[in-house]
């Protein structure tokens, strides 16, 4: 409850805003007039706006961005030559997206001053009205940027803030993420192996792959860093017999995971702990992370890896999977709040390949190799928010408001949408220590980069 509360306190808390901003009815029409200039930028697509009524002009190019109707929803985009239409019912949201950007479109979406038939369609849209990297106007956009304000937040060691994020996030409530979770409770990027593959399956072959890339036995001690619910360290123990040490900072995943760990009867090869990686002492064979890099933001990744390769023993190995933006958008971005960090994942940070092979080099750290899963990203966060709309009316009975629901909605879009349009993607990276003889963990010695697997590959 509390990590609820404290949600609608920050969408409550930005709404206020731009309510105050209502007084200056004035700017409504210039707000109008360059939200509209913006869109007519993008291409690929056709925009249509419709407002009291009356359809104002297009923006874009007519050219198709996926599927109609129920896939609408949840896939990328809707079919060719259709256009994506927003229905704005409050002209404030036009100020809030001005004056906000993603933080703007996400509080005002929240707040039900618009809504839109293709949310992932109109995100991509968005996305590529927006001036491309290294060109003049993508200066402009960031000095934008900077007159909104940067990302707030004090220096990168700071154990309280960072439990009280984390718990922001992952602590709204089991019963939540249970209802478009798979039954694994995995909240990570899956691996569809072949076209029937159900989410679950996904799951399973991701944790499998990782499990295989560090070539785990019986007998290997493996340190994992964000516990999730479990799945993991229960795959891991369960099916290759390791000892799994694994540490979260949510009250809520602390709790699940070890009632899990005990069903299974693995309280003898896993252990659950409640600290902060920081915290943690003793060597181990392998370290784990699966999507936790993000959220301990981009000050402490050289404090990360470093804590990463100090419990490793000499000739491990550490598997790391992440979801990655563009190298060329990461400077930009790491400085600004956008939708995710101002309202869904206080402290996060999305992580550049670069910047993580940097810091791992830094601390020590080899590539042994890279796989891509933008694909598997892409058809992973459809399922979600398929999931998430056939049982939104169960979530909603639960007592989560209309805002949260809407929110989760446009969060889960807006991550398809940055996926569809290259800007992020999702990782699996094999970091070996060197061995006292100079031996080289598990992975290519060479640091070749793995070919990319894609959703299509079983097809």
């Amino acid at each position: 409850m509390r990590a609820r509360a404290g949600w609608l306190a920050r969408v409550a808390r930005v709404a206020r805003v731009a309510r105050v901003a209502r007084v200056a009815r004035v700017a409504d029409p210039v707000a109008r007039a360059v939200v509209r200039a913006v869109a007519r930028r993008a291409t690929g697509g056709a925009l249509a706006v419709v407002e009291d009524g009356t359809a104002g002009a297009g923006a874009g190019r007519a050219a198709g961005t996926g599927t109609a109707g129920a896939a609408g929803a949840a896939g990328a985009g809707r079919a060719a030559g259709t256009a994506v239409t927003v229905t704005v019912h409050d002209p404030a949201a036009y100020r809030a997206v001005l004056a906000g950007g993603s933080v703007g479109l996400g509080r005002s979406y929240a707040a039900g001053w618009w809504d839109c038939d293709d949310l992932v369609g109109l995100v991509r849209l968005a996305t590529r009205a927006l001036p491309a990297p290294g060109r003049p106007l993508a200066a402009v956009a960031g000095l934008a940027g900077r007159l909104r304000g940067e990302r707030s937040g004090g220096p990168g060691d700071d154990r309280a803030r960072d439990r009280a994020d984390v718990q922001a996030h992952y602590d709204l409530g089991d019963d939540f993420f249970a209802l478009f979770l798979d039954p694994t409770l995995t909240y990570s990027c899956g691996i569809f192996e072949t076209p029937t593959s159900t989410m679950e399956e996904a799951s399973v072959a991701k944790l499998d792959r990782i499990c295989t890339k560090l070539r785990l036995g019986p007998g290997d001690e493996v340190l994992e860093i964000g516990t999730g619910w479990g799945s993991f360290a229960l795959h891991a123990a369960g099916r290759y017999g390791c000892r799994v040490t694994t540490t979260t900072l949510s009250d809520r995943q602390l709790a699940t995971a070890r009632r899990r760990v005990a069903e299974a009867g693995l309280t003898h090869l896993v252990t659950v702990r409640g600290d902060d990686y920081r915290d943690v002492g003793g060597t181990y064979d392998r370290v784990v992370a699966i999507e936790m890099v993000e959220a301990i933001g981009w000050r402490q990744q050289d404090r990360f890896f470093q804590a990463c390769a100090d419990r490793l023993r000499p000739g491990g190995a550490m598997a790391l999977q992440a979801i990655v933006i563009d190298d060329r958008l990461y400077e930009r971005a790491k400085r600004q709040e956008d939708l995710v960090t101002a309202l869904v994942f206080p402290g996060s940070s999305i992580p550049s390949v670069a910047s993580l092979t940097a810091a791992a080099s830094r601390a020590g750290l080899g590539i042994a190799g890279r796989e891509d899963l933008g694909p598997h990203y892409a058809e992973t966060l459809a399922r979600w928010r398929a999931r998430f709309h056939e049982h939104r009316a169960q979530i909603a009975a639960l007592g989560y408001g209309p805002e949260l629901l809407r929110m989760w909605d446009l969060y889960l879009a807006y991550c398809q949408a940055g996926v569809a349009e290259g800007r992020i993607a999702a990782v699996q990276l094999v970091l070996p220590k060197p061995g006292a003889g100079g031996a080289t963990a598990p992975g290519d010695a060479s640091g070749a980069t793995v070919r990319a697997s894609t959703a299509a590959d079983a097809r």
